[in-house]
């Protein structure tokens, strides 16, 4: 069983499950993407891979389209690894798989052969986090980045959005896994910097507590570095209004890693707070937790009136100060006009 949702269908033969998807890959998008935490996307963005078909189905989704395999483009395992390597070319600074989770064994093709013929950048695995562990064991030593979401802790309430009650239960041993195989999060430079070899500046490692020193310009080690390689503070907020081609984030990329992504819903802000709290809990400093308000309604979710609107900024604040009460520091926020579905990209078959 790939998933949780423990369809038992054969989708060699035709048959689909909840994610809808068939046995072959499936596709909408495969392009450089701006729109992730600064150290995923950097300067020349994410090498975003848009899978059709989802296992979750969350009636908020912004990727609706795609997530209920209503746009896609059928691909081979040998295409898959091809544009894995295209996107490399392009100077992506990562290959970013988009909700993988139910073509993971085909994945796993595509990506050996590309590595084989010369994928060298980390690899991002973004997921819903409603995993079976025994899948995402499957993937050590592929992935050098694991971005999965956390979306619930109440029951009752991934039962009424996502059709599934066991959504928190299944997603904490899946981030265990996923916290295991990275380990503490690792940072490099991407860039030549005063005094050191490119090649230095990709080996160099650079802990959480470098980077948050860095990000905040309080790193004293970089006094040589140009300000325009400096990174302004507000850079940890990523704010993407305008990043549409290119980013003006010059700081360092994750190299290997955890950031745990929880989106705060209209009117369910102690449902946050509980997450905030148990993730932090379980994981402290081995991972970054990334807090966004970007819910952006959408005409699907119409049937829910409390998802009809926007986040409430002062419930944001409100969770961001719990976040740092209880003793988070390694942590993404974001900041204001992110809730637009101008953010949401073109799934037009772009790189396929």
């Amino acid at each position: 069983m790939i998933c949780p949702r423990k369809c038992r269908v054969d989708r060699t033969k035709g048959e689909r499950g909840f994610c809808k998807a068939s046995g072959t890959i499936a596709a909408a998008r495969a392009a450089l993407h701006f729109w992730e935490e600064p150290c995923i996307s950097g300067e020349t963005g994410s090498g975003a891979v848009f899978f059709s078909g989802c296992n979750m189905g969350c009636v908020f989704c912004q990727n609706y389209e795609i997530a209920h395999d209503e746009v896609k483009k059928e691909i081979s395992v040998d295409r898959l690894s091809d544009i894995f390597l295209e996107l490399q070319d392009k100077k992506a600074a990562n290959i970013n798989l988009v909700t993988p989770t139910h073509f993971v064994p085909s994945i796993i093709k595509a990506l050996e052969i590309a590595k084989d013929k010369g994928l060298k950048i980390p690899v991002v695995y973004n997921t819903s986090a409603y995993e079976n562990v025994d899948t995402i064991k499957m993937l050590d030593g592929l992935v050098d980045i694991y971005l999965p979401d956390c979306k619930y802790y109440n029951s009752e309430l991934s039962f009424k959005y996502s059709i599934a009650r066991d959504y928190f239960e299944k997603a904490l041993p899946a981030i265990e896994e996923m916290v295991r195989q990275t380990g503490a999060p690792t940072f490099y430079y991407p860039h030549v910097h005063p005094g050191i070899s490119g090649k230095e500046a990709c080996q160099k490692s650079l802990n959480a507590d470098e980077y948050n020193d860095i990000v905040t310009g309080e790193d004293s080690s970089l006094d040589d570095v140009t300000q325009t390689e400096k990174i302004d503070q507000d850079s940890t907020n990523y704010d993407i209004s305008g990043q549409n081609e290119s980013s003006d984030y010059s700081g360092p990329l994750m190299k290997k890693g955890t950031i745990v992504r929880h989106l705060l819903l209209p009117g369910h802000l102690d449902d946050s707070m509980n997450v905030v709290n148990r993730i932090h809990n379980r994981f402290g400093n081995d991972i970054y937790i990334s807090i966004m308000n970007q819910y952006t309604p959408m005409p699907h979710s119409a049937a829910f009136p409390e998802l009809t609107r926007t986040v409430n900024v002062a419930d944001y604040d409100k969770l961001v100060d719990y976040a740092i009460d209880i003793g988070v520091e390694y942590a993404f926020i974001q900041g204001d006009e992110t809730d637009k579905s101008s953010f949401i990209p073109a799934f037009d078959y772009s790189g396929l």
